[in-house]
């Protein structure tokens, strides 16, 4: 029923364990996992004379580290489970637009991800790329906690 499985991940520990509930339901589906990565551009432009300058070209080297670090530990669990895995790490403001975008692209079934469950004052501020996912897809997502 599902061949092939979107799983976006930020490398936190709800990531982690969203990326072994995707491994084994990619085992029971006979799946592919595709996992995106979305690497969020400096929201900030750097401050002169005695305010913090933050290195723009350093903050990208440093997140693309990172994230080929999360998508590098699917890969490592898709592999061990001998499962097809294909990874993608993209650049945008926008997130969930990435996510929904790779699900066509990549002509996923399913997209399988971790929500944070913020509340309040945090998912005012912070927002949920999960809700904005359920709110652009027509793709079936299953909501990890």
């Amino acid at each position: 029923m599902f061949n092939t499985i979107l799983l976006p991940t930020d490398g936190s520990d709800l990531s982690d364990k969203a990326t072994a509930t995707a491994v084994e339901f990619a085992k029971l589906h006979r799946a592919k996992i595709v996992s995106i990565t979305v690497i969020q551009p400096l929201p900030l432009a750097s401050m002169g004379d005695g305010g913090a300058v933050i290195d723009s070209g350093q903050f990208a080297v440093k997140m693309q580290e990172a994230a080929r670090a999360y998508i590098d530990k699917v890969a490592a669990a898709a592999r061990a489970a001998d499962i097809p895995f294909e990874g993608v790490i993209s650049v945008s403001h926008t997130p969930y637009e990435e996510i929904v975008e790779a699900a066509k692209k990549f002509d996923c079934d399913l997209i399988m991800m971790a929500s944070h469950g913020h509340k309040g004052i945090n998912k005012l501020l912070l927002g949920s790329q999960t809700d904005k996912v359920l709110a652009h897809t027509t793709l079936p997502v299953l909501v990890l906690r």
